[in-house]
């Protein structure tokens, strides 16, 4: 494999689609208020450049990672990683962290100015750091002795960021207020990018117990975490129909709610998976119709 299929391959483009979900929805519930700000386009484009930076970054650190602690070897379930390859050196992947989390800084900064110029020098500061905690937070999931990912706090952070973050954060680029009712398609989002961490580690949970790998998956057990599963994802589907009956949208507008079907038949498929490995099949079903349902819901905001 050349050295640019091999970047490629560790920048994990199949997470990629789920990691621009919030930035889609969170745009979209603005866009009513604020359609007309004149950076309203730019500041969209630089929020989705910004995120997917954030987004590989994560996964380079999670490649490196799992590779230095030996969580990724000969009984992982999932595709090899670079690092558990050899195709990729530690001194290789340590560079590419540092060059791809400079390159999300740039773009943050950019999001940053034009979404506040130069006449909201605390409310960008905060932002700022918001923005360098969304770096340590890509890294230190996995890197480090005290990697959150290994205490069970994945979900949490992916809540975060993937959620609030994400989608509040953006609405509140464009006009700098914030509608307490984003609470709702945030969680939404928050929720579904959980369900795919979670079914990664219910994939890996036998693997993870063995390494010390103490996700919140390995800590509730095979079957609990499959209970948990179910309430975030139909949670998260809730929660984006009652905000858009908030948005008293015509009824036409509800069609969104057909992206929902792939998740009643993935739910149906965990709930009779007796084999951890054919899980994996699942990352990218729910990545997918995560995606899907976040840009027929913001689609039902917009026209």
């Amino acid at each position: 494999m050349s050295k640019t299929k091999t970047w490629v391959s560790a920048a994990r483009l199949r997470t990629l689609p789920l990691s621009i979900s919030g930035i889609i929805v969170g745009t979209a519930c603005a866009f009513p208020y604020y359609a007309n700000h004149a950076n309203f386009y730019l500041i969209f484009f630089f929020a989705i450049v910004t995120t997917l930076l954030f987004q590989i970054l994560s996964n380079f650190a999670n490649d490196y990672g799992d590779g230095v602690k030996g969580t990724d070897n000969e009984n992982r379930v999932g595709p090899q990683r670079a690092l558990q390859s050899g195709l990729l050196t530690k001194e290789e992947l340590k560079r590419g962290i540092i060059f791809t989390a400079g390159l999300s800084l740039i773009s943050a900064l950019i999001l940053i100015y034009l979404s506040f110029g130069r006449d909201h020098f605390f409310t960008s500061l905060f932002f700022f750091v918001l923005g360098i905690s969304c770096v340590a937070a890509a890294i230190k999931y996995t890197v480090g002795q005290s990697a959150y990912g290994y205490r069970g706090l994945g979900d949490l952070f992916v809540f975060i960021f993937f959620g609030l973050v994400s989608v509040m954060g953006s609405f509140y680029l464009y006009g700098q207020t914030i509608n307490p009712w984003i609470i709702l398609p945030a969680v939404a989002v928050g929720n579904l990018s959980i369900a795919v961490l979670n079914i990664n580690n219910m994939r890996d949970l036998d693997a993870d117990k063995v390494v010390g790998k103490n996700t919140l998956a390995v800590k509730l057990g095979r079957q609990n975490a499959k209970y948990y599963h179910y309430f975030i994802i139909a949670f998260a589907l809730v929660a984006f129909v009652v905000y858009a009956i908030y948005s008293a949208k015509p009824l036409i507008n509800f069609a969104f709610v057909l992206a929902y079907f792939p998740f009643v038949k993935h739910l149906v498929f965990v709930k009779n998976n007796t084999n951890p490995r054919e899980l994996d099949s699942q990352m990218k079903i729910v990545a997918l119709s995560t995606f899907l349902v976040s840009v027929l819901f913001s689609l039902a905001l917009i026209l």
